[in-house]
């Protein structure tokens, strides 16, 4: 488990793919145990999470008063997160928006785009620029404005470009994991305020990765 970060208030690690954020009730631990158990610590909060198949950057709070201050930042829309993915298809436009109106299936642990407001309907927007086409892919650079369940992967894939290995919403390529990586996060520190940004790259020895070794660097 690699740390990009740590002090008394907050650590920021490199979750590995095929982890979940929290254990889950057949037992298996989390991110969040696997962290309290490696560094021995006993109060951790989780603040975002990400999907099991999904890697990257998260940050955790050793304490109650940082997990408040770091959770309104969140609230407030002032803490940034980008990723990066392989969409299974190309983006005619290079840069854009998507706006959508996402319905939470819990049953079904799923997420679809809707016409109209209803109960547990809610708006989902992200923002994202095309950084390369190769081989009927596309490298995406994506910021979330909103966080939705499954929120990237639905948006995609209801313009016709699932992620490459996401064959819950539609890729029809299954040769790799969900092609989504927490790419960087962007937050104030809660004591300090100073403005904190951590980046870590998806492994480009892993396909679809593979396909952009080039542009995956700073």
């Amino acid at each position: 488990m690699k740390v990009l970060f740590e002090d008394n208030e907050v650590i920021v690690i490199v979750k590995p793919v095929g982890v979940p954020s929290e254990t889950t009730q057949s037992g298996e631990k989390g991110i969040l145990d696997l962290l309290k158990n490696e560094f021995g610590l006993t109060d951790l909060f989780l603040l975002h999470r990400l999907d099991r198949n999904v890697g990257g950057v998260m940050v955790f709070s050793k304490n109650k008063k940082s997990a408040a201050c770091i959770s309104k930042q969140i609230q407030e829309n002032t803490f940034k997160k980008t990723y990066l993915a392989v969409a299974d298809g190309v983006i005619e436009e290079k840069q854009g928006v998507y706006k959508d109106l996402l319905f939470k299936d819990s049953s079904k642990n799923r997420s679809y785009v809707v016409n109209r407001v209803r109960k547990g309907v809610k708006e989902a927007s992200l923002e994202y620029m095309v950084l390369n086409n190769i081989e009927n892919k596309t490298l995406v650079k994506v910021t979330l404005h909103t966080g939705r369940t499954h929120q990237i992967r639905v948006q995609f894939s209801s313009r016709k470009t699932p992620l490459c290995g996401d064959i819950k919403y539609g890729s029809k390529d299954r040769q790799s994991e969900i092609a989504l990586f927490s790419h960087s996060i962007t937050f104030s520190h809660p004591i300090t305020n100073e403005v904190l940004t951590f980046t870590e790259f998806p492994d480009k020895l892993n396909y679809p990765w593979s396909l952009f070794g080039s542009d995956l660097s700073e």
